[in-house]
């Protein structure tokens, strides 16, 4: 058995999703793998029981495991706990939640004023909506009996995993087809491995073993796990009780022989309005017609609200009405941005949310414009603006966003995600279709970009007290060839039917540039011997160390582009761990000595007369792309929901 301490880094720590992956991945392996949490051990293997566990962003954990591939198994897992993405890939890519409370709602705005039928509730989707009320209130599901004769027991349990099964099928469930995003997917993707769980699904076997009725044993061992939810002291983790009672909902309708209401049937423009939505059922609904959401339940972290905000739903949860007060509404307006919601309108009241709408319109218009646009400063300097990417799900979003291509694309995350290292030829196919998708616009492919920090199968990394100052990123790859000629082989194969280009993270002294370099032309000419078609790429290296900076001159001589990786870089030059909160107030990129070391390496590629792109969070910063632009950089890479808004600021420089 061996143990393994490690700071959790997924964001919000492990909720549905995340504890749901982690499991997946934990039964990969033979060895029983055990989560610790304040000496509170769970199987790593049940995503409900790593639910319950509560374990929040930035705490320690203990990784236990005992078995013949126990090494691999916590390498593999601490991995993944520690990155921040862990189950929120798309996440990314969305916008964050409103914050608004419940109590503050006010007017501020000088021709509004709250009235009696304003009612005030929590912020889940930014936006205004005006639209008949579509009221969904299922009746309540009631189990006929509670108890049955020993004698039926199998054919009960036969009965209760024929209907799991046909859930969970495509056919008879699985992802629903109104989950028309990738988020959405993965929200319920997450809800078909929880239906699944052995903690969830072992309880209702053994309530019916114990001469339950499938369908009460059901709606019963739903509503204990969901108040166990209820109970957790975080936000979060209190917000997924409503996928525990939307699964359960689901099961107990399908063993009763009833049927929900078909939201599938909606027909026209409405505001939806429920007591109690699922993110399952939020998936039917053709989002097309929906132009608000309102809840008495659920809060801005639910799914429900994840969800709206992906699909642009203005949404209000937590709102105090009644199911009279719901089946009395005919008409709603939404402000999903303060949280409120008014009921039948009157006059003033609908021509106060048409102006808003309109201005919403107007503004989400002037954005559009920018999508095919190719951005100029006002003095004629044209600026790209291209795209962050993680996996090749991500190019649909970054092609829709106005992406002019591909400032990174992390292919750590091709090792990350599998239990062995990725061959050639996979990666090959990879690095060539993001290449096709954007021809002939360049991409930027990232070598490996591993360390320490973040272990990966196939690769044995040494126990380091700080690795981030480690054995990663080019370090790790000029060591082991292995590993490093098949992703340089593979680059050079992609470079045939596209734009490739590609940089070098981790640089800190000449002599690494000047191996790759070797490494490159060693690959080249063993593609050219095996008769293999391949292509040279444009080679540049990420600026994220001072000692890039300070010696950015002669580094310039040898590459043909810079890249700035303000996330690192004001790391290292600030001395600043960028996941410690208590000193966060140093980690800024605007801090001078941050902006100054983007400044001298700006003025090293300007005297070598080769580019210099930037890739890190602040890219997207709209007040630090004026400076950035000044300084003489002229690509700024970032995630695709920033696209729009920085080729605005761009051509109003």
């Amino acid at each position: 058995m061996i143990e393994l301490s490690t700071v959790v880094r997924v964001v919000e720590g492990l909720h549905t999703r995340p504890a749901a992956q982690m499991a997946k991945l934990a039964k990969g392996f033979k060895s029983s793998i055990h989560l610790v949490r304040q000496g509170n051990p769970a199987d790593a293997k049940s995503s409900v029981k790593l639910m319950l566990l509560g374990v929040k962003e930035g705490e320690e954990v203990l990784l236990r495991a005992d078995g013949s591939d126990e090494q691999d198994a916590l390498a593999r897992l601490v991995q993944y706990l520690q990155d921040p993405r862990a189950g929120l890939e798309e996440g990314a890519l969305i916008a964050p939640a409103p914050h608004a409370a419940a109590q503050d709602c006010g007017a501020d705005d000088a021709d509004e004023a709250i009235a009696d039928n304003c009612f005030c509730g929590v912020a889940g989707s930014r936006g205004t909506a005006l639209a008949p009320a579509y009221v969904y209130l299922p009746q309540p599901l009631v189990a006929s009996r509670q108890v049955i004769d020993a004698a039926e027991v199998p054919a009960e349990l036969d009965r209760f995993r024929r209907t799991l099964a046909d859930f969970v099928q495509p056919a008879g469930g699985g992802v629903p087809d109104g989950a028309a995003s990738e988020q959405d997917r993965a929200i319920l993707q997450a809800l078909i491995d929880l239906a699944q769980d052995e903690e969830y699904v072992g309880a209702i076997i053994r309530g019916i073993e114990g001469r339950g009725d499938a369908a009460a044993v059901t709606l019963r061992v739903g509503q204990v796990l969901a108040d166990s939810f209820n109970a957790m002291a975080d936000d979060y983790m209190r917000a997924r009780a409503e996928d525990i009672r939307g699964v359960t909902r689901h099961l107990a309708a399908r063993l009763l022989g009833q049927s929900l209401p078909d939201l599938r049937g909606i027909h026209g423009p409405c505001v939806l309005v429920a007591a109690d939505l699922s993110a399952w059922e939020f998936a039917q609904v053709p989002i097309r017609h929906v132009r608000g959401l309102v809840c008495t339940g659920g809060s801005a972290t639910s799914h429900v609200a994840i969800m709206a905000r992906t699909h642009g739903v203005p949404a209000v949860l937590g709102v105090p009405l009644g199911e009279a007060q719901l089946k009395a509404a005919d008409t709603l307006v939404v402000d999903g941005t303060r949280g409120r919601v008014i009921v039948n309108p009157d006059t003033a009241q609908q021509r106060h949310a048409e102006r808003r709408m309109a201005a919403e319109r107007e503004a989400r218009a002037a954005l559009d414009r920018y999508r095919d646009l190719h951005p100029r400063t006002r003095d004629g300097r044209e600026i790209e603006v291209v795209a962050n990417l993680g996996g090749l799900d991500e190019i649909p979003l970054a092609q829709a966003a106005g992406a002019m291509g591909v400032g990174l694309f992390r292919t750590e995350l091709l090792f990350m995600q599998r239990r062995s290292l990725p061959t050639e030829d996979e990666q090959a196919e990879v690095y060539q279709r993001l290449a096709e998708a954007f021809h002939p616009r360049p991409v930027i492919i990232r070598t490996l970009d591993i360390g320490g920090d973040k272990p990966v199968a196939g690769i044995d990394f040494p126990k380091e007290e700080n690795p981030f100052l480690g054995w990663r990123g080019v370090r790790m790859c000029l060591d082991r060839p292995e590993v490093f000629k098949p992703q340089l082989r593979a680059l050079l194969r992609a470079a045939t039917v596209g734009n490739v280009r590609v940089m070098i993270p981790m640089i800190s002294d000449l002599d690494e540039v000047r191996r790759v370099r070797a490494l490159v032309d060693e690959c080249s000419a063993e593609l050219t011997a095996a008769g293999v078609a391949h292509a040279r790429f444009e080679l540049g290296i990420m600026v994220e160390t001072p000692a890039a900076v300070l010696q950015a001159d002669a580094l310039a001589a040898e590459v043909s582009f810079f890249s700035i990786g303000t996330n690192d870089l004001t790391q290292y030059v600030m001395a600043t761990d960028r996941a410690n909160a208590q000193i966060a107030s140093l980690y800024r990129t605007e801090h001078p000595a941050v902006m100054r070391a983007i400044a001298l390496t700006c003025e090293a590629a300007r005297a070598a007369g080769i580019w210099v792109g930037l890739c890190g969070e602040a890219a997207a910063n709209l007040d630090l792309i004026p400076r950035f632009v000044e300084m003489g950089v002229t690509e700024l890479s970032m995630s695709p929901a920033s696209i729009l808004a920085a080729k605005k600021r761009v051509t109003e420089l």
